[in-house]
């Protein structure tokens, strides 16, 4: 019986020790330098690293992983799973624009995951050794570079005393709403969520073998639980191979996404909705005249809103290239519920609520909601009253709740907030739910994620989601950039002095009331000419089509908004950089 995926490495190294288990892009080039691991090196070097582990009597402690991007991180963090010890994938401090940002999160992961080892990179182990006088926390804390560590040492691995109770890791969540927390995800909660991924993908055993295992393409963050749960450890599940490259590899020319996908031909790849965004501004004849995706068949789209738009721009821009509609394959999921919670159907095409038109600048398919699926095998999904705790009825909007074996076992040492999310009763179900903080619906089986129960908007006694305020604004104009607008309310106060520090503010005055709507998104800098057209665009596309009256729209510049790290639009932090007038404002007198 398989009790962990250090279980299903040993098969695969046993019954196919030669098979790639991971192909690395070490430049992000298709047709460039390329780094393999078979997966009988990849149970040596994970047994390497758990026997070191093992040895100092490291079991069940939490071990940091600051790995950059390449192939030792799945090496140390399967080592971590093999000899029982806790593994917590961290971000490592890297680059002056990152450095300050990474290395507040790195001090606090440490010392709230009380870890007791670093393992890492040989740079990043140096560059920690460099930065000791500003992490006051790494005194105690042995730092290994795991390339260091002797293959020789794999012979001394045993077996760990492994339960599906046990705890795998902590994934620390993105912290869109709140400060980080670390979700306990046990073995149980793993083995239990690839096969939700295996069957909502539809990775069957016939597509493996049609593929030649040749399962995924990914340039996600290992770190993250998109890329980590999906590309990296589904592939360990199935015995497949996966090609990876790096973020920043992505970021620099998104269409080694494609070409990667053309090259390998994998059948499932994808990412937030703004990577589909990247690559249709980098869509030139020239691109898709080399291109071949008709391998791909599970395009997900998750971690993020998925936008219509998008979804229909993609399958249009890139159908010359052999993409189909069917392949478009938007989902829903959060690091409590260990990954994946609902998928649509492969070889469908998504399903689209039509919106009505309200306004000149709205089209009709581009303003539908999307459906992010079905929930997975054993996996209920219910639609609740925040406050009264009761089901709502099919079509009804409310919080998200999930229940299923993939749903983690708490936050780790937070007995408060794992009592509050984790351990939910609802009228009519058996067992405990998880309350996701999402808002959404139901219909005909399918959820439509609609935001963020912290994130809602109410004006008036009128509920507003933020997504629907700041989709409307990036279809009122075209400078507006996708996926990178925030809307927020702060009281009446706030909203004239924020607009008073912010040199780019245009806002409205004469209007009564508390809470008041801010709009702030990013454009080139090139558009701030059309600036003060822009913002009245803005804001009277948000009031036809939601009758609201937006006391403030700010423009920025590119990258001033801050998001999460799978791309989620941080708005709280958006808001406090709102009111202490720190946004980097689009510099246009017209805006004075």
């Amino acid at each position: 019986m398989v009790r962990s995926l250090v279980d299903l490495v040993t098969q695969h190294a046993a019954h196919h020790p030669d098979r790639t288990a991971y192909r690395y892009l070490v430049s992000g080039d298709a047709d460039g330098e390329t780094q393999e691991l078979s997966y009988g090196r990849l149970a040596d070097r994970s047994r390497a690293v758990a026997a070191w582990l093992q040895e100092r009597g490291l079991a069940g402690a939490r071990a940091m992983l600051l790995y950059p991007p390449g192939l030792e991180f799945i090496c140390g963090y399967l080592g971590c799973l093999a000899a029982g010890v806790v593994a917590v994938p961290g971000v490592p401090p890297q680059g002056r624009a990152q450095n300050h940002r990474a290395l507040i999160r790195t001090r606090r992961l440490i010392a709230d995951a009380d870890a007791k080892v670093i393992l890492g990179g040989r740079e990043v182990i140096a560059a920690l050794t460099g930065m000791a006088e500003h992490l006051p926390e790494l005194d105690g804390i042995t730092c290994v570079a795991t390339e260091d560590i002797p293959d020789e040492a794999a012979a001394s691995w045993r077996a760990p005393d492994l339960t599906a109770d046990s705890v795998a890791f902590l994934q620390y969540t993105s912290g869109s709403t709140s400060a980080p927390r670390g979700v306990m995800v046990t073995h149980g909660n793993l083995l239990d969520n690839e096969r939700v991924i295996t069957e909502r993908m539809g990775h069957t055993p016939d597509t493996i073998a049609e593929y030649g295992h040749e399962m995924f393409v990914s340039w996600l963050p290992v770190y993250h639980d998109m890329g980590l749960i999906g590309p990296v450890l589904n592939t360990v599940h199935l015995g497949a191979t996966a090609t990876l490259f790096s973020p920043l590899h992505f970021l620099q020319r998104p269409q080694r996404w494609l070409t990667a996908i053309s090259r390998y031909r994998p059948h499932t790849s994808g990412g937030p909705n703004f990577a589909y965004e990247l690559c249709l501004r980098h869509a030139g004849p020239g691109l898709l005249d080399g291109l071949d995706l008709s391998s791909w068949k599970v395009a997900f789209n998750g971690a993020e809103p998925v936008r219509a738009a998008t979804l229909r721009r993609f399958a249009e821009t890139f159908a010359p290239a052999g993409f189909r509609r069917e392949a478009l394959y938007p989902c829903y999921g959060l690091a409590e519920a260990t990954l994946m919670v609902t998928g649509s159907t492969v070889h469908t095409p998504p399903t689209l609520l039509q919106a009505p038109a309200s306004g000149p600048h709205t089209g009709q398919t581009d303003a539908a909601a999307v459906s992010c699926g079905r929930p997975g095998p054993e996996v209920t999904v219910a639609i609740a009253d925040p406050e009264r705790h009761e089901e709502l009825p099919e079509g009804e909007a409310g919080e998200i709740w999930v229940r299923g074996a993939s749903v983690a076992k708490g936050y780790w040492r937070n007995a408060l907030a794992t009592r509050e999310t984790f351990r939910t009763t609802l009228p009519g179900h058996e067992g405990r739910f998880l309350r996701t903080g999402d808002l959404g619906f139901l219909r005909d089986g399918e959820l439509f994620v609609t935001g963020r129960l912290k994130d809602l908007i109410v004006i008036d006694g009128r509920n507003h989601c933020p997504q629907d305020l700041e989709l409307t604004a990036e279809m009122a104009h075209p400078a507006l950039r996708p996926g990178c607008t925030a809307a927020f309310s702060v009281d009446r106060e706030g909203a004239r002095a924020g607009g008073a520090m912010q040199d780019g503010g245009a806002t409205q005055d004469g209007e009564e009331g508390g809470e008041q709507t801010v709009v702030v998104a990013e454009i080139a800098p090139d558009a701030a000419s059309e600036a003060e057209k822009i913002t009245d665009v803005v804001r009277s596309g948000i009031g036809e089509a939601h009758g609201l009256s937006v006391r403030d729209v700010v423009l920025v510049r590119p990258g001033t908004i801050p998001k999460t790290s799978s791309g989620k639009i941080q708005r709280h932090a958006t808001r406090a950089a709102y009111l202490e007038g720190t946004l980097a404002v689009i510099d246009a007198p017209a805006l004075n």
